[in-house]
């Protein structure tokens, strides 16, 4: 169980760390949600550090790769979806091994991911908006 949980406080880390590039190239509302987006995924790496305590957590790396240079408003909407959709996939993942509070935590940020997701997909607007399964690697 701590496997997965450790990877997903190494994937929120990644999200915190994507939103500060993708943040500066939205504006308005979308920038609103960017902020919102790196909260959410601040208030995860914090449980996270708080349940994993004493189990030697890792460290947030100084710096990430992102899946592409976030250039403009477009780059930052597909960067967004991007990352929303790795976390999902390591949320999705930690499902699995976990139970009561933590499963409970792990759907929550699988849901909030895949909420996020669908938003930033409905702001690029790519279609579709939704996908069946989140956080499943597609067929």
């Amino acid at each position: 169980m701590t496997g997965e949980l450790t990877a997903a406080l190494e994937a929120e880390y990644a999200a915190i760390f994507a939103y500060g590039p993708i943040g500066v190239r939205l504006t308005g509302a979308e920038q609103s949600a960017a902020r919102a987006a790196e909260a959410a995924h601040r208030a995860l790496r914090d449980a996270l550090v708080l349940a994993l305590s004493g189990t030697g957590l890792p460290p947030a790396a100084a710096a990430y790769t992102l899946p592409e240079p976030v250039v403009d408003r477009a780059a930052a909407l597909r960067v967004a979806i991007v990352v929303e959709e790795k976390t999902a996939a390591v949320w999705r993942a930690a499902l699995a091994g976990t139970v009561d509070t933590q499963r409970r935590q792990a759907l929550d940020a699988l849901t909030g991911c895949a909420v996020r997701a669908t938003r930033w997909r409905r702001s690029a607007k790519v279609d579709p908006i939704t996908v069946p399964f989140p956080g499943k690697a597609p067929a």
